[in-house]
């Protein structure tokens, strides 16, 4: 079973910027593809950003020029750098990561932003 230990989240005024942390249980490239997933009370799982085996990326519209997600290999961590962040309902931020015909998901961090 593959863990996955998220972090990073939390309050911030509009403008402002958090860098949410995934760090799985196994090596990063293990996995065919991770990314991040947000999910607002009463609102759809959307994709936020995403990432696979071969380091290509693909953001949601919304988050394009804002959003950057990376990976570090000695630390074996994705994460998502939100810069300019926007007012929003408080979301839940998942992490999945795909591994073969498997998708775990991570708690996920709480991110809000308002002032």
């Amino acid at each position: 079973q593959v863990q996955l230990v998220e972090s990073g989240g939390g309050l911030v005024q509009p403008g402002g910027s958090l860098r949410l942390s995934c760090a799985p249980s196994e090596s990063i490239f293990n996995f065919n593809a991770m990314g991040w997933y947000r999910q607002a009370p009463g609102k759809q799982r959307e994709l936020v950003a995403r990432i696979n085996v071969g380091g290509r990326t693909d953001y949601a519209d919304s988050v394009k020029a804002r959003f950057t997600l990376s990976r570090d290999n000695a630390a074996n961590t994705l994460y998502l750098q939100m810069n300019s962040l926007r007012p929003a309902a408080p979301a839940v931020y998942y992490c999945p990561a795909t591994l073969l015909s498997r998708t775990f998901f991570g708690p996920g961090p709480q991110v809000t932003v308002s002032s």
